[in-house]
């Protein structure tokens, strides 16, 4: 019932006198005990998901990290963060507070996930949660789960090769945004900055720094947003190039990408 282990529940069941309800509230409190432990350690590793309402028009990505790389590939522990992601997309959280409070297993999730530390014994943190609306939405998750992309377009029906072809893009590429009018103004101005510092180092004359600088801008837009990148499949055409020969009415209206890797 508890998820932990015979020799624990064993103790429990010894120390509330067979008491069988006191014996999970022990339970339950050692596993508080113990992410108190280890709320100091760093929990990088984990997985990452993304998903779907049947519909496809609601998306929601979910990060549940925890110490080693041992326990993330753990089937317990990936059906564990499936089911926050499920849940997440039944009753579509506001944001990752709301989610952490959401009932799940009688539970919130936030009591699931300290539960989880007492039977693990590893800091786990439910650590990231994104969600999208869009006319059709396509998620990624490359194998492994510590990579996930979900891509929202501006139509329904939306071929499912091109819509996977677009969130595998995502996820390998990692666009800043999807197309050069999405980009924060802070964004630009910091690359015009680190263009012209560029410039002045390789000696180039004060009066050209700022044309310099603009045409470093344009390459980081076609390195760096999603619609003027090269696609990965075939890196002859653009993003931009690719929805137009399938679908001229087709638009990316925007995306979440998580990563764990380095």
């Amino acid at each position: 019932m508890t998820g932990a282990g015979m020799m624990d529940c064993k103790k429990a069941l010894q120390e509330a006198d067979g008491d069988f309800d006191k014996a999970v509230e022990i339970i339950r409190k050692k596993g508080q005990a113990v992410a108190n432990k280890r709320a100091g350690r760093e929990a990088s590793e984990g997985v990452v998901l993304a998903g779907t309402t049947e519909d496809k028009k609601f998306g929601a990505m979910i990060v549940l990290n925890c110490e080693t790389d041992f326990v993330a590939k753990n089937e317990d522990f990936v059906k564990f963060a499936q089911s926050i992601l499920d849940k997440a997309l039944e009753t579509k959280p506001a944001d990752l507070e709301a989610l952490k409070k959401t009932e799940l297993d009688g539970k919130t999730i936030e009591e699931g996930v300290v539960e989880k530390i007492g039977i693990i014994g590893e800091k786990i943190d439910l650590a990231y949660y994104g969600k999208m609306e869009a006319a059709y939405l396509q998620p990624y998750i490359h194998p492994g789960n510590k990579l996930a992309s979900l891509v929202g377009f501006n139509k329904e029906n939306v071929d499912l090769q091109v819509a996977k072809d677009i969130a595998m893009q995502v996820a390998a590429m990692n666009p800043v945004a999807v197309d050069e009018a999405d980009v924060p103004a802070d964004i630009i101005e910091k690359e015009k900055e680190i263009g012209r510092e560029q410039a002045r180092r390789e000696g180039k004359p004060e009066n050209l720094l700022d044309r310099i600088a603009e045409g470093k801008l344009k390459k980081f837009f076609k390195e760096s947003t999603l619609m003027n990148q090269d696609f990965i499949k075939e890196s002859k055409k653009n993003i931009r190039t690719y929805l137009k020969e399938n679908d001229p009415e087709l638009q990316v209206t925007g995306f979440l990408r998580y990563s764990l890797t380095v």
